[in-house]
């Protein structure tokens, strides 16, 4: 089976709910549906347009989460050139079955979620 396909493991094998557990824990970090999201959005990104996407993100929390997300096979790291070098980054076939989720959850966001305050209105 190749690597992109092998499902994951998770820590709560034959619990009804564990389905859920495992996949709000590989989602649940601050960062990862955000760059799922600009990676679906965009296509592949190289690491500073990545983090122009990702807007108040660090370039070290945005590293150690493109890495987490390599780890757990949902993103590719690919160096495009050696000299300089550039990496792009790209969904997996897995990163990319999220996309159902992800729509599904800005969904959800936009119909239950007060809108952010503009900033004009907080300052008064």
């Amino acid at each position: 089976m190749e690597e992109s396909t092998r499902e994951l493991e998770v820590w709560c094998a034959g619990e009804e709910w564990c389905p859920i557990t495992s996949t709000a824990t590989l989602l649940g970090k601050k960062w990862h549906t955000v760059i799922i999201h600009r990676l679906l959005a965009n296509g592949p990104l190289g690491f500073n347009a990545l983090e122009t996407e990702v807007d108040g993100i660090s370039s070290k929390v945005l590293s150690d989460a493109l890495e987490d997300l390599e780890e757990k096979r949902l993103v590719n790291r690919e160096i495009v050139s050696e000299k300089p070098v550039r990496v792009e980054y790209s969904l997996t076939d897995l990163g990319q079955s999220l996309e159902p989720v992800i729509t599904e959850m800005r969904e959800w966001g936009r119909e239950h979620l007060a809108a952010a305050a503009d900033e004009s209105e907080s300052i008064a």
